[in-house]
C-alpha cells in the first residue's frame, strides 16, 4: 500500500516504528494530488515546498523519538473557509478581499499544534451557501468517483480531496450539511459534531467545523485533537476527557430509530432507500431493534431557515461595493436578492424556524438511542450545477435529513453504505442525542466493519 492511500493510524504507526518517514508520505500526496489535481481541483493555496520542509522536520522528530504530538506527519488538508495564519481567505468567492489572516482559527491552530501537516487549503463555493463544487473564485471542483458529477458541498474540495487521496485528514465546515454531504456522495465518513464540540471563530448559529475522512478511525483520532479547547468561541462546550472509540459499539439491544422520508425536500430516488433499508436490517442482524421514525421536519420550517439565511446573505451582499457585489456567483446574489422586499415578519418568522426545527428534532429522536436515515436523498449531481434543483428560488431540496441537527445541535455522522447502479457513493447518517459524538462515532465504526468486505477501491486519476 502507497503513503497516499494509508490511513492516518497506519501512517502514524508506521513512523514510529521507522518503517516509513514523515517525507516519504508527503511526497508521495504530493505526486498524488499533481497527477488527480487537473481532474478535480479540489485544493486552493497548495504549498509543495513548505509541506516538505515541515515533513523533514517531523522526520528529525519521529528519530529523537519526540513527536510533537498526536498527528505528527500526517498530511491533512483545511477548508478555505478555516483562516491559516499570513493566508487569506476568500470563502469561496471572487467578491472577498484577499487579505492575510492575522491567526489561525481554532480548529487550524489545534492540528498545527498536534503536528500535522497543513499542505493545502481546499476550495468551497461562495459563502459556503451551495453543496456545490461551483465557485466564483475557485475552479470547478468535481468528484473524484466520476469526474461528471459534483463533490458536494460546501465542503467540495475537501470531500474530492479525501476520495482522491490527498492524504488521510481533511477538515470541512457545515451549517446545513456541508461535511456529511460532500462525504456522503464522495464515499466518505464524515461527523457533524455537537455544537460547540469543536471550538471556531467566529462562531455562528448551527455552524461546526468536523473530520472528513476514509474511516471512521481517523475521524475520532482527528475530532481527538480538534475538541481542544479555546476561548476564542464563545459558544464552545466546557472543556472534556473523551475517550474517542477505537473499537466499533455493541449493536444489541440497541433502539435504533429509521427515517426513510425527511418531511420535505426532494423524495428518496429507489437507490437511495434501498440501501438505507439494508443498512437497517443490518443493525437489525447485530442484535438491534429497528423501529420506523415518521418525519418531523416541515415544508414550512425549510422554507422559513431558507428566508432568514436568504436575508443574512444579503445583508452581507449589499454592504459590499458594488465593483465586488459583481463579482459574487450569480447563483448566489439571485438567491439573496430575492430577499428584497421581505418584511421583517416574515423574517422573523423564518429565524423563529431554528427553534422549531430544534425541538422537532430533539423531540423525534428522544425514543431511540440512535437514529439512521439517507445522508441524502440522492446521489451526486451534475457537476456543473450549484445545486440539484439549479433553481435559486428552491436551492434546498437535498438537505432535509441533514440540516434539522444543526439547529439541534446533535451529533451526526456519514458513513457509506453502498453504492448506485452507475458505482456512486451513497451515505448513510447516524444521528445521536445531544453530547454523544463518542457513541455516534462508536456505532459508525460498528457499521464500517460490517459493510467493510464491500467496500469498493478508490478512484484513480484519469489514465491511472
Amino acid at each position: 500500500m502507497r503513503p497516499h492511500e494509508m490511513s492516518a493510524v497506519a501512517l502514524l504507526d508506521a513512523f514510529s516504528r521507522r518503517q516509513l518517514s514523515p517525507v516519504e508520505a508527503m511526497r508521495d500526496v504530493l505526486d498524488r494530488v499533481a497527477r488527480f489535481e487537473p481532474h478535480i481541483h479540489a485544493t486552493y493555496l497548495l504549498a509543495p515546498e513548505r509541506a516538505l520542509a515541515d515533513a523533514r522536520a517531523s522526520e528529525a522528530r519521529w528519530a529523537k523519538g519526540e513527536p510533537m504530538g498526536p498527528l505528527d506527519g500526517v498530511p491533512t488538508t483545511i477548508k478555505d473557509n478555516v483562516a491559516t495564519k499570513g493566508e487569506p481567505s476568500p470563502i469561496g468567492t471572487a467578491a472577498n478581499e484577499l487579505t492575510p489572516a492575522a491567526a489561525d482559527a481554532p480548529p487550524a491552530a489545534r492540528l498545527r499544534e498536534a503536528g500535522a501537516i497543513l499542505f493545502a487549503k481546499t476550495a468551497m463555493p461562495d459563502y459556503g451557501m451551495l453543496s456545490s463544487g461551483l465557485s466564483s473564485f475557485h475552479p470547478l471542483t468535481r468528484n473524484p468517483w466520476d469526474l461528471s458529477r459534483n463533490p458536494g458541498g460546501s465542503s467540495a474540495g475537501a470531500g474530492a480531496a479525501g476520495a482522491a487521496g490527498y492524504g488521510p485528514l481533511h477538515l470541512g465546515t457545515d451549517i446545513g450539511g456541508s461535511v456529511r454531504l460532500p462525504a456522503g456522495w464522495c464515499g466518505l465518513v464524515g461527523l457533524k459534531p455537537s455544537a460547540g464540540r469543536v471550538p471556531i471563530d467566529p462562531p455562528y448559529l448551527g455552524r461546526v467545523a468536523g473530520p472528513m475522512t476514509r474511516n471512521v478511525a481517523d475521524a475520532a483520532l482527528m475530532m481527538a485533537t480538534l475538541s481542544g479547547a479555546d476561548a476564542r468561541d464563545y459558544m464552545s462546550l466546557p472543556p472534556q476527557t473523551m475517550e474517542w472509540p477505537t473499537r466499533p459499539a455493541n449493536l444489541r439491544g440497541l433502539r435504533i430509530g429509521l427515517l426513510l422520508e425527511a418531511g420535505c425536500g426532494g423524495p428518496v430516488a429507489p437507490e437511495v432507500g434501498a440501501a438505507i433499508e439494508r443498512a437497517a436490517r443490518d443493525f437489525e442482524a447485530a442484535g438491534s431493534h429497528v423501529e420506523p421514525l415518521a418525519a418531523f421536519l416541515t415544508r414550512d420550517m425549510l422554507d422559513g431557515l431558507d428566508r432568514f439565511w436568504r436575508m443574512r446573505s444579503l445583508i452581507d451582499i449589499r454592504a459590499l461595493p458594488a465593483e465586488r457585489r459583481a463579482k459574487v456567483l450569480p447563483f448566489i446574489r439571485a438567491w439573496a436578492e430575492s430577499a428584497i422586499g421581505l418584511s421583517g415578519e416574515v423574517v422573523f418568522h423564518g429565524f423563529s424556524q431554528i427553534l422549531e426545527m430544534r425541538k422537532s428534532a430533539i423531540e423525534a429522536t428522544r425514543p431511540f438511542d440512535y437514529v439512521i436515515s439517507p445522508t441524502a436523498p440522492i446521489t451526486a449531481f451534475a457537476a456543473e450545477l450549484a445545486s440539484p434543483s439549479d433553481d435559486p428560488l428552491k436551492p434546498f431540496p437535498h438537505i432535509g435529513f441533514t440540516v434539522a441537527y444543526n439547529m439541534s445541535d446533535q451529533p451526526a455522522a456519514t458513513v457509506n453504505c453502498g453504492y448506485s447502479e452507475a458505482g456512486l457513493p451513497i451515505g448513510l447518517q447516524i444521528v445521536g442525542h445531544r453530547f454523544d459524538d463518542v457513541g455516534v462515532m462508536a456505532v459508525a465504526m460498528a457499521f464500517e466493519a460490517m459493510r467493510a468486505a464491500e467496500a469498493r477501491p478508490w478512484p484513480e486519476p484519469p489514465g491511472g
